[in-house]
């Protein structure tokens, strides 16, 4: 089984690391010092006080590696549109594309029963450029939870968490999941394959679309965010605007919104990703997160005015800042 990790950064590095010890044929493509720290010295995997190491092929040109059985997309979602022409020569016919980014899937509408399976995100495929490039019947979900960091170039240090959840668009549980699932199994994960893969990537979501804009506007953590009377209810006012948006397209939500904005208070003290990468002066995810959602809305009629005045305001952070 030949699987390549496009963008082994911190979770793409994880799971290169471990499949490719549990005997996969694992390659991965990545860039700069990290990609020379591979070459060099192997991937290594910090986790549970020890070091694995994988020594595996590594390029910042996929044309070397040519199609796959499996490609792990763990980039970003703003990161792929202008990538897709080097992702390309990793796809063919057969291959199965494991989209692990946060956020609305160019996917989103291929598969789900009531609309035109061509319907676009432009927020997340812009013209189409994505869904051109990497076919959505050749896509499967994938709802990534753990956390991990790159400590340094080639080294990768798991913070927590370990689950993979998969599910194919049309909810079919294909021969192509169970396979990748029970590989991943044997490499340490727990890689459930779900039916209403969308609900589980609403489930996330939900609290990604409010906490991670509002962090970076106001620079405070999860555990502010979702108990300060002000702030929660302006998290709260979002997310039932996204909850409105994914019950239209036909998503169900297994928990109610005080439970998720008191499972984030009980994260603790935690920056988002969001906060991390203006502080850190990357590109922000503000497309995937939060714009996607006011585009869904208005494809299912569903107004959502509080979610838009804090888009706004974070995408005028974001440009001040040269990172959007």
């Amino acid at each position: 089984m030949k699987i390549c990790v496009f963008g082994a950064g911190a979770i793409g590095g994880y799971l290169a690391v471990r499949l490719a010890n549990a005997g996969a044929d694992v390659s991965v493509v990545a860039r700069g010092p990290h990609l020379a720290a591979i070459r060099g010295n192997g991937l290594k995997l910090r986790i549970d006080g020890t070091e694995e190491v994988a020594h595996i092929p590594a390029t910042d040109n996929a044309e070397e590696l040519g199609p796959q059985d499996y490609v792990f997309i763990t980039l970003k979602a703003h990161s792929v549109p202008p990538v897709v022409d080097k992702i390309a020569p990793l796809i063919g016919p057969d291959t199965t594309i494991v989209t692990g980014m946060n956020g609305v899937p160019y996917w989103y509408f291929y598969g789900l029963e009531g609309f035109d399976a061509g319907t676009r995100v432009n927020a997340v495929d812009p013209g189409g450029v994505v869904s051109t490039a990497l076919p959505p019947q050749q896509a499967l979900g994938c709802v990534v939870y753990p956390a991990c960091e790159v400590e340094e170039p080639g080294i990768i240090r798991h913070v927590d968490g370990d689950r993979f959840s998969l599910g194919e668009p049309d909810g079919i549980k294909s021969e192509r999941a169970s396979a990748l699932s029970g590989l991943m199994r044997e490499a340490g994960f727990r890689a459930p394959v779900r039916p209403r893969i969308r609900d589980e990537i609403w489930i996330k979501l939900w609290g990604n679309m409010a906490f991670n804009p509002l962090s970076a506007l106001t620079g405070q953590t999860l555990d502010v965010l979702a108990t300060q009377d002000d702030l929660r209810a302006i998290a709260r006012a979002m997310m039932v605007e996204g909850q409105a948006v994914a019950e239209a397209l036909g998503a169900k939500f297994a928990i109610d919104v005080d439970r998720r904005i008191d499972g984030a208070a009980a994260v603790g003290a935690h920056k988002t990703s969001m906060l991390q990468d203006l502080e850190l002066g990357r590109p922000m995810e503000i497309d995937a997160l939060v714009t996607a959602v006011t585009e869904l809305g208005g494809i299912v009629d569903v107004p959502t005015p509080a979610v838009e005045t804090i888009l706004a305001l974070v995408q005028a952070r974001a440009r001040a800042s040269g990172l959007y």
